[in-house]
């Protein structure tokens, strides 16, 4: 055969099976829903800036310590960002909700269905020590994580029926339909191992060996507990790809590892780190008083933001029987007093959490829309009656500490359960003592669950809180060893596959999932399958806001509070872009972007 007859043989052969005649789209991008906002022919981020110098040091200060450097398995402790040492097929722009550009793929190709994708590698794509990434990297991988990796992959991967390597820089995923339409976007994210590396290592310890990788930064140095040392790779093979210009500018970023967030806030005014993200208002309010900051050399600003907060909160445990009865759930809600402690320790800079994709057009409000009750009325038998019937809502107290009308709706709720208060203990008709506890590893939460406690205490509950090391809290998350913890569910501006490890009834007995509520409700199933399952944005925003209802109204959590602003302290050592992306993650979309300052 003729060159022409063998390059047309080898594309009808790749699109063979596709379930679609049209042609394939061939792209440099793809988004979940629309056009990508970069063409083709982009230069660099809009909030990048392509001339930013490299160099310089960049101090950052890690909390607890680390273990390992294995961040793909369901062990250890694994240091702060190590997976800026890898690559992936595809990456994130951070100003569209969810768009992913090629980055080891060079071209990425999908039928309208989207019952497969099929990535082009770029050729120019290496590892560190040099040899090329190939489709035979991108399969291993594939399999390495689904095989022996955290078991989230199993459910991220799920729909994935096949991978085939047509050639060494072409490989193509099949899926079991093309239902989720998100799939061709979430497989872009697989992290790109080597082959001829992992071959001969193993993957299901966690180790402190230096793993071989790909991306803009390799490890120079790690010691467990203590220091990890990320150094710019200077021939980095993506460097100028416009995906990358003016990003990943520091030589080097070290972190410090600190006990508690005490020390580490200390540490900032000390100069020993240089950028911190504060989440404590009292520290905030308080602790931000050093004569740098009146000088101006160490410089504290908000930066608003537009990103989903998600829904922070105690998680109770459902796999604890107390947890069972809705009423329960709904009575521990009732005895949170958030306007107490906004008041007395949050110096009013919160909101409580209205919903599960609080600041976004996703979340709940009102009743619901006509278009919401088509998902929802078939599904009338096994949600509660209130989903139908009132908005979304948390109680709201008068903030004096002294919430008796929500203590006493809670006592009501609580007896028609079958509890009751004697001898100011909280039993069943069996004598069993409503018994629970708070799993904690920052002291921070210590003076926000004392007082929750004490209400709780009023309506003969025993509750105790347990502060143990990270590692612990880790490994007993891991294992759903806990009654109530603190948990922040994050969420993005296009929700899909991690729906089911949120919520979903398959991903509820999972060894160190996502699923920590450990949900398993046939109505909450069939709402995320429809999240997943949209084929348009107004598909969508719709399935999410009835499943933000049906989630909110079943009470599985007790929720706290957010702010649509990122509270971030710097040294005055570093210069920024002229434009904040608007959906920036702080560190891996904004601070990464910043430069150091001429000397």
């Amino acid at each position: 055969m003729d060159r022409y007859t063998v390059t047309l043989f080898a594309f009808l052969s790749l699109f063979a099976s596709s379930s679609t005649l049209a042609m394939p789209h061939q792209s440099h991008a793809i988004a979940m829903h629309g056009e990508a906002q970069y063409a083709a022919d982009f230069k660099h981020f809009n909030y990048n800036n392509p001339s930013a110098p490299k160099g310089g040091k960049l101090k950052l200060g890690g909390l607890g310590g680390f273990d390992s450097l294995n961040p793909f398995i369901a062990k250890g402790n694994v240091a702060d960002d190590i997976g800026l040492i890898y690559d992936t097929l595809t990456v994130a722009s951070a100003d569209e909700p969810f768009t992913r550009y090629g980055l080891v793929a060079k071209t990425i190709i999908w039928p309208d269905d989207r019952s497969w994708v099929a990535f082009e590698l770029n050729p120019k794509a290496q590892f560190h020590d040099g040899k090329p990434i190939t489709s035979a990297d991108v399969k291993f991988s594939f399999e390495l994580l689904m095989k022996h990796g955290n078991p989230m992959y199993k459910t991220l991967y799920a729909d994935v029926k096949t991978v085939k390597i047509i050639n060494k820089q072409r490989i193509r995923f099949e899926f079991i339909n093309g239902e989720n339409k998100e799939l061709a976007l979430i497989v872009g994210e697989l992290p790109i191992l080597a082959k001829h590396y992992w071959e001969k290592h193993d993957f299901n310890e966690t180790s402190m060996q230096i793993p071989l990788g790909s991306g803009p930064y390799q490890i120079e140095q790690a010691l467990a507990g203590k220091t990890l040392k990320l150094k710019r790779v200077d021939d980095y093979w993506a460097k100028d790809l416009a995906v990358n210009k003016g990003h990943y500018n520091f030589d080097l970023i070290q972190y410090d590892y600190y006990r508690d967030s005490t020390i580490l806030l200390e540490a900032l005014k000390a100069g020993e780190i240089d950028f911190r993200l504060e989440y404590s208002s009292k520290e905030w309010a308080t602790a931000y008083t050093s004569p740098a900051i009146k000088s101006g050399a160490l410089i504290k600003r908000e930066v608003p933001h537009h990103n989903p907060a998600g829904m922070q909160g105690f998680v109770l445990n459902l796999r604890n029987p107390l947890f069972q009865d809705i009423r329960v759930r709904k009575a521990l809600n009732l005895a949170f007093d958030f306007e107490w402690l906004n008041k007395n320790l949050f110096y009013n800079a919160y909101t409580r959490s209205p919903s599960f994709f609080t600041n976004s057009e996703l979340a709940a409000t009102g009743l619901p829309s006509a278009e919401e009750l088509t998902l929802l009325n078939p599904l009338k038998d096994v949600l509660p009656p209130e989903t139908f019937t009132l908005p979304p809502y948390q109680p709201v107290t008068k903030g004096t500490g002294r919430n008796r009308q929500q203590l006493k709706q809670a006592k009501k709720l609580l007896e028609a359960s079958g509890w009751k208060v004697k001898n100011n203990v909280l039993t069943d008709g069996s004598g069993n003592i409503f018994e629970i506890e708070f799993l904690v590893f920052q002291p921070s939460f210590e003076r926000i669950i004392n007082p929750y406690i004490k209400s709780l205490a009023l309506l003969g509950i025993k509750a105790s809180m347990r502060k143990v090391e990270i590692s612990q809290y880790i490994n007993r998350l891991r294992a759903y060893e806990f009654d109530v913890v603190t948990s922040r569910i994050m969420q993005s501006l296009s929700p899909g596959t991690e729906q089911i490890q949120f919520w979903h009834s398959e991903s509820a007995d999972i060894p160190a999932g996502r699923n920590l509520s450990g949900i398993k409700n046939p109505a909450i199933d069939t709402l995320v399958e429809h999240i997943v399952k949209a084929k348009k944005r107004e598909d969508l925003v719709i399935a999410t806001r009835a499943l933000d209802r049906a989630l909110l109204h079943n009470w599985y959590m007790i929720p706290q509070w957010y702010i649509n602003s990122h509270r971030i302290a710097y040294w005055d050592k570093f210069e920024q872009p002229a434009v904040n992306p608007k959906y920036d993650s702080v560190f891996k979309t904004n601070l990464l972007s910043w430069w150091a300052k001429a000397p």
